[in-house]
């Protein structure tokens, strides 16, 4: 690479980089944390969360690092997926699967070109799930969007530190060709994770509130109203208005 390619990538990318945190979920093999450790590390990205790790800290993590042990040695742990995402504006899912309602898919490319943007706004997390069966629908209903690599049909099983690479390879790429151009609305920002998820809460409750959900027959209410909130991509501003009118729809009906 010349010295001109990492001159952007110092002076124009580095901020967006470090706003990406790759998130693992329920890794059960610690040599693959140390592996994406090493993956993330050749590409710029520095922020490395785990979810419930099976086993962590961990020497053969260290020794698969081989170098990139500093990454390891700052890595957040966190039981949940909620806690790992809750400040993030944007959050990608990987899924090497079809799914029965189906999230919005991205190939790798594109999917990095959209987080290098909206890194300019604030936390973006990338997801990684389990090595054997990946993020369940459940912890997908978390992410705004998904992301799939194109892998051959008839062999699609990919190492989780080598899923890791081709994405962080992706997200390189698109800060090196000048893809990560800010997308900021004046000073709203987007909504975090947590926000979209406490919108999603008071809606559910009004909307049990007014017989429109029946709890005991959800149905496919619940995830399609997550997941119209996590894709629409709102403001900060936007949620504080949904909100504000859901509480007052609440107390109006004595139930705030």
């Amino acid at each position: 690479m010349s010295g001109e390619s990492v001159s952007v990538v110092e002076e124009g990318g580095r901020a967006a980089l470090e706003r990406v945190r790759v998130v693992l979920v329920e890794t059960t093999h610690p040599g693959n944390i140390g592996a994406v450790a090493r993956a993330m590390k050749t590409m710029g990205l520095t922020r490395l969360t785990l979810v419930a790790p099976r086993i962590f800290p961990s020497a053969e993590a260290t020794a698969r690092a081989s170098g990139a042990d500093d990454l390891l040695m700052a890595a957040t742990v966190v039981p949940t997926l909620a806690e790992a995402i809750a400040d993030c504006v944007a959050v990608f899912g990987t899924t090497a699967r079809p799914r029965y309602l189906e999230w919005p898919v991205l190939p790798p490319r594109e999917a990095a070109a959209r987080v290098t943007a909206l890194a300019a706004e604030g936390e973006v997390a990338v997801v990684f799930g389990r090595e054997r069966t990946g993020l369940t629908n459940a912890e997908l209903e978390l992410c705004s969007q998904a992301i799939r690599i194109p892998t051959n049909p008839e062999f699609s099983s990919l190492n989780i530190a080598q899923a890791v690479q081709i994405l962080a390879y992706e997200l390189r790429l698109a800060v090196l060709e000048g893809e990560s151009a800010a997308t900021q609305e004046g000073d709203d920002p987007l909504a975090t994770a947590g926000e979209l998820d406490a919108l999603y809460a008071v809606f559910l409750e009004g909307m049990t509130v007014v017989d429109y959900f029946v709890p005991e027959r959800p149905k496919l209410l619940p995830r399609r109203l997550k997941r119209l909130f996590n894709r629409a991509g709102l403001h900060h501003s936007d949620v504080q208005i949904l909100r504000g009118f859901m509480t007052a729809l609440l107390k109006d009906r004595g139930r705030r």
